[in-house]
C-alpha cells in the first residue's frame, strides 16, 4: 500500500535542497504518493526555483507579506498548515534544514500525531543566537522529530548527544549536491545580462580572480556587515585585476550599506539577485567565494572553490576541518587580510581549492527515500551511508 508524503518548504535555500528529493520521491510512485505544499516565506526567491526543478506544489500557503516578522511567520505557517494536514491526511512529513516554515510544519504535523522526517538534521553551533533564528529552528524541530538524514557524521554525533536513538539517524549526505549537479547539467544560459556579459568577457585565474560575494544574515546587520564591506572595497582597490561580484540581497538593511560603501569602485559589480542557475555559474566560474551562507559552505567546496565564512561560527565544521573553508568573521582588517592572502598565496590557495569535500556524492535524496521505506518497512535493507 502507498505511504503518502507531504514536503513543505518556504524558502528559496530550503526548495533547491528539497528538490532533489521531491523528484526521488516521484521516480517511487509505486510506493509514495508525493504532496507538495509551499508557505511561500520567500515568494519572489521560492518562485524561481519552482520553474527551474518543475515543480507545482498542490498547495501553497502564499504567507509573505511586507515588512514580516518572525512572529507573522510562525503563526501564519503553523495556522495554515492545520488545513493542509487534516485534509491530505499524510503519513510522513518532510521538512528541510532551520527555517521558520521548518519548525512551524514540524509541530503542526506533531500536534496531529503525524511522523515528521527532518531532512539536513542535527546542524548545530551550539549557540543559539547564531545563527539567529536558525539554530533554535532546528534544535526545535528535532526535538520533534521521529526520522532524521543527517547530512553528516558530524550531525549524527550531535544527535546522539540529544538522546536521539541511533537506529531513528540516516546519514545521507547532502541534498544540495545533488540539486547543484542538477543545475549544473541543464546548462542554462545565464540569465542575468551584466553577469552573462562579465562571464563571457573575461578569463578569470590567478592574475585576475573573480571572487563571488554573498552576504546577508541577520546577525550581521550593521557595523559587522558595514565592516566586511569596507574590507572588500579596501582589497578591490588594492588588487584592481579583481572582481568582485555581489548579488545583493532585498533587504534595505543589506541594499542600502552595499551600495554605499561598495557602488563606486570599478572593480566591484553588484548585482540583483540572481536565479540559482547564474548563481551556480558564477561559483562555477569563480576563484573563491566570501560569503555568510551555510549552504554555500556545502556548494563551494563541491567545485573546488574555498570559502571564507564571514562567521564567527558555523553549523557545518566538516569543510573548516578539511580546510576548505576558513572561519574570517566580520573584522574589517581580517577580512582584508584573508581576502588578500588568498589572491596572493598560490600554495594556500592550492591547499584550500583541493581539499576534500564533506558534504555529499550527489546521491542524498536516492538514500532518504530509501530510509523513508524502511521506515515503513517497505524495504528490509537499511541504505548504505554516506561517507566522504
Amino acid at each position: 500500500m502507498k505511504k503518502k508524503v507531504l514536503f513543505v518548504f518556504g524558502t528559496r535555500p530550503e526548495a533547491i535542497k528539497m528538490a532533489p528529493l521531491v523528484h526521488a520521491f516521484k521516480a517511487q510512485s509505486s510506493l509514495f504518493k508525493t504532496v507538495v505544499c509551499v508557505t511561500a516565506q520567500h515568494r519572489q526567491m521560492l518562485d524561481e526555483v519552482l520553474e527551474l526543478f518543475k515543480i507545482k506544489p498542490d498547495y501553497d500557503l502564499n504567507i509573505m507579506q511586507d515588512g514580516q516578522t518572525l512572529y507573522h511567520i510562525t503563526a501564519s505557517a503553523l495556522c495554515r498548515m492545520e488545513k493542509v494536514l487534516s485534509d491530505e491526511k499524510p503519513d510522513m512529513v518532510l521538512v528541510h534544514g532551520d527555517t521558520t516554515t521548518t519548525f512551524a510544519a514540524a509541530l503542526a504535523a506533531f500536534y496531529q500525531k503525524i511522523p515528521v522526517a527532518h531532512v539536513e538534521a542535527g546542524l548545530r553551533t551550539y549557540d543559539r543566537y547564531q545563527p539567529f533564528p536558525e539554530e533554535a529552528n532546528r534544535m526545535l524541530t528535532d526535538a520533534l522529530c521521529d526520522l532524521y538524514f543527517a547530512p553528516t557524521a558530524t550531525s549524527r554525533a550531535a544527535l546522539l548527544k540529544e538522546n536521539i536513538s541511533r537506529e531513528k539517524i540516516f546519514i545521507t549526505g547532502n541534498t544540495v549536491i545533488d540539486a547543484l549537479h542538477m543545475a549544473l547539467a541543464k546548462k542554462k544560459p545565464v540569465a542575468n545580462v551584466i553577469l552573462k556579459k562579465l562571464l563571457a568577457s573575461r578569463v578569470f585565474g590567478p592574475a585576475a580572480p573573480l571572487v563571488l560575494v554573498t552576504s546577508h544574515r541577520r546577525e550581521n546587520f550593521g557595523a559587522p556587515m558595514e565592516n566586511v564591506f569596507h574590507a572588500l572595497n579596501d582589497a578591490a582597490r588594492v588588487h584592481p585585476a579583481m572582481t568582485i561580484v555581489y548579488p545583493v540581497h532585498l533587504n534595505p538593511r543589506v541594499q542600502e550599506p552595499a551600495h554605499r560603501i561598495l557602488g563606486h569602485t570599478a572593480n566591484i559589480v553588484l548585482l540583483p539577485p540572481v536565479n540559482y542557475t547564474d548563481l551556480a555559474a558564477a561559483m562555477y566560474r569563480s576563484s573563491f567565494v566570501v560569503t555568510d551562507s551555510g549552504g554555500i559552505q556545502e556548494e563551494a567546496p563541491a567545485l573546488g572553490k574555498p570559502v571564507l565564512v564571514l562567521r564567527a561560527v558555523t553549523e557545518r565544521p566538516e569543510a573548516v576541518k578539511s580546510g576548505t573553508v576558513r572561519l574570517i568573521g566580520t573584522n574589517r582588517k581580517k577580512v582584508f587580510d584573508e581576502v588578500c592572502r588568498l589572491i596572493g598565496d598560490t600554495r594556500q590557495y592550492q591547499r584550500m581549492a583541493h581539499a576534500v569535500n564533506p558534504y555529499g556524492d550527489g546521491k542524498a535524496a536516492v538514500r532518504s527515500v530509501q530510509a523513508v521505506a524502511y521506515y515503513f518497512k517497505m524495504r528490509s535493507k537499511k541504505p548504505t551511508e554516506f561517507r566522504p
